[in-house]
C-alpha cells in the first residue's frame, strides 16, 4: 500500500515539476524584464501610445503621396449605398450588381433594391433554418458540435452570395422606396439579438418534443407558430412587405416615362436578375487548402429549402483573369475580402499602409496561408468590383470596389486595392458563368469536399 501512495506522490511531483518547466520561472522573468531597456525613444514611444492610436502612430508617411483615381477599366454605377450599423454588406453588395445592370439597360437616373425587404425575408428564412436544423439534430446531445453551432449562431446579419440568391430568387424584389429603411433594419444588433434569444428557446422546447416522440405533424405546426411569431417582431421592426406596388420609372433627366404596375416577382423579372440560383459560380483563393478543388460549406445557406454554395479554390492569378475579363465586359462582381491594412481617411487598401514594426520594434511576417491557418485573417466584408486599372502588359496594377459605407467613407465611397493587398486580402470573387473557363466549371462538377459551419474560413460576411 505504502508502494503505491508513494509512487502516485511521485507521479503528482513529476507533473508539478513539468508545469513548472513550463511556466515562467523567476529567472526567465528577470531576463524578460532586463531586456527592456527603457531608452529615451523607448519613453517617446510610450508617451505617444499611451494617448494615441497605434494606427495612427503606425500610419507609414512614406507612402502617403497622392491617391492614383485614374483606371483604364471601370463600370460605372449611380450612387452610394449605406448600410449604416449593420452586418448587410453582403446583401448591398450583391443588390448593387444588380441596379448597376438595371440603371445601363434601362438608363435610368438612379435605382436601389430595398434592403429592408430582403433583410426581412432573410431573418425569418434564418429563423426557420435554425429551428429545423434543432429538429433535424434533436436526437444528438447538447455537446454535439453541430447542436453546439445552431444554439450559438441561431441569427445573424450576416451572410454571404448565397443568402442573395436564396432570398432574392424565392421572395423578388422591391425599390427602396417602396419598402424604406428602418431603424432597426439599419441598426440590426438589438432586434437580432432578441429574436435569437427567442429562437434559443423555441430550440430547446422543440429538441424537448422530438425527444418525447410528439408527432411529426405537430412539431411543424408548433414551429409554424413560433414562426408566427418572429414574423410579428420582423414586422414591427421593419415594416410589412408589400406584394403588389407602382413604380414610376424615369429617364435619365429623371423626368417620368411610365408608370409599371409590379408584385416583387416581376421586379425581379424585369429589373434584377431571375438566373441568381443558376448563372453564378463563386470562386476563393485559400492557400491553406488544395487548389482546384470543389467546396461546400454546411449550413452555408439563408433557407432550409435553398442550397449549400460551393466553392472553387484557385490561385489568386487565374481569379483576377476572370475578374479583368469580367470587368472588360462592364460587368460587375460580388467581392469579398479581409479589409486589414485600410487607410479609411483616404479609401486605400495597401499592405505598406502602416509600419507597425518600426513602432513597436518587431516584424509581423505571417503570410496569407498562415494568417488563415492561425484565424487571424478571413472574408469579412463584401463589396462590389467595378474597376482595374492594367499596365502595358495587361497585369493589374490596381483595383476599386464600390463600398456601402455611404459616399463620405473613403474615396466617395469606394475604397482602392493594390494588386499586392489583392493578392494577400481577397478570399471570393462571384462570377457570371460565362466569364469562368470550362475546366473551372467543370471543377463544380466534382463531389464536394464537405467543410463544417464553424470552419473560420466561412464566417458571415459583416
Amino acid at each position: 500500500m505504502k508502494k503505491h501512495i508513494t509512487l502516485a506522490c511521485l507521479a503528482v511531483l513529476t507533473l508539478t515539476v513539468q508545469a513548472q518547466q513550463g511556466g515562467i520561472s523567476n529567472e526567465m522573468l528577470k531576463q524578460i524584464q532586463s531586456s527592456y531597456k527603457n531608452t529615451s525613444a523607448d519613453k517617446a514611444i510610450r508617451n505617444a501610445i499611451g494617448g494615441t492610436d497605434i494606427r495612427k502612430l503606425s500610419l507609414n508617411q512614406e507612402n502617403q503621396q497622392g491617391l492614383d483615381t485614374d483606371f483604364s477599366i471601370k463600370v460605372e454605377s449611380k450612387g452610394i449605398t449605406d448600410q449604416q450599423s449593420s452586418g448587410r454588406c453582403w446583401l448591398f453588395t450583391g443588390l448593387n450588381v444588380m441596379r448597376a445592370k438595371a440603371i445601363a439597360r434601362y438608363n435610368l437616373p438612379s435605382l436601389e433594391f430595398s434592403q429592408a425587404y430582403s433583410f426581412f425575408w432573410d431573418q425569418l428564412e434564418k429563423s426557420n433554418l435554425f429551428l429545423q436544423g434543432v429538429i433535424d439534430t434533436a436526437k444528438e446531445p447538447m455537446s454535439n458540435q453541430t447542436v453546439e453551432w445552431l444554439f450559438k449562431h441561431p441569427l445573424s446579419d450576416g451572410g454571404t452570395f448565397t443568402g442573395v440568391a436564396d432570398i432574392v430568387s424565392k421572395y423578388g424584389l422591391v425599390p427602396k422606396e417602396v419598402m424604406p429603411e428602418t431603424y432597426s433594419s439599419e441598426h440590426t444588433s438589438q432586434m437580432s439579438s432578441l429574436i435569437g434569444l427567442k429562437l434559443k428557446e423555441y430550440g430547446l422546447e422543440l429538441r424537448e418534443s422530438v425527444q418525447k416522440g410528439m408527432d411529426v405533424k405537430k412539431i411543424e405546426a408548433r414551429k409554424t407558430e413560433m414562426l408566427e411569431t418572429v414574423y410579428r417582431i420582423l414586422v414591427l421592426n421593419l415594416g410589412v412587405p408589400p406584394t403588389e406596388f407602382d413604380y414610376v420609372r424615369k429617364d435619365v433627366k429623371g423626368n417620368p416615362v411610365e408608370t409599371e404596375h409590379h408584385t416583387p416577382m416581376s421586379f425581379l423579372e424585369k429589373y434584377g436578375d431571375k438566373n441568381l440560383l443558376t448563372n453564378y459560380v463563386m470562386v476563393m483563393n485559400d492557400p491553406s487548402r488544395e487548389y482546384y478543388k470543389c467546396y461546400e460549406i454546411d449550413f452555408d445557406r439563408h433557407r432550409y429549402d435553398g442550397k449549400n454554395w460551393t466553392y472553387v479554390n484557385l490561385p489568386v492569378e487565374e481569379i483576377k483573369e476572370m475578374a479583368i475579363a469580367s470587368l472588360k465586359d462592364s460587368t460587375r462582381m460580388y467581392f469579398s475580402s479581409d479589409v486589414t491594412q485600410l487607410d479609411s481617411k483616404r479609401g486605400l487598401l495597401d499592405v505598406n499602409n502602416y509600419d507597425f514594426g518600426s513602432l513597436l520594434g518587431t516584424t509581423f511576417g505571417m503570410d496569407k496561408k498562415q494568417r488563415i491557418q492561425t484565424f487571424s485573417s478571413m472574408s469579412a466584408h463584401a463589396m462590389t468590383l467595378m474597376a482595374v486599372d492594367l499596365d502595358e502588359n495587361g497585369k493589374p496594377k490596381k483595383w476599386m470596389v464600390e463600398n456601402s459605407w455611404g459616399a463620405q467613407s473613403g474615396y466617395k465611397g469606394h475604397l482602392i486595392m493594390t494588386d499586392e493587398w489583392f493578392n494577400e486580402y481577397m478570399f471570393r470573387l462571384v462570377l457570371e458563368t460565362k466569364y469562368v473557363p470550362k475546366k473551372v466549371l467543370d471543377i463544380f462538377k466534382q463531389k464536394p469536399v464537405r467543410l463544417p459551419a464553424w470552419d473560420p474560413m466561412f464566417a458571415p460576411e459583416e
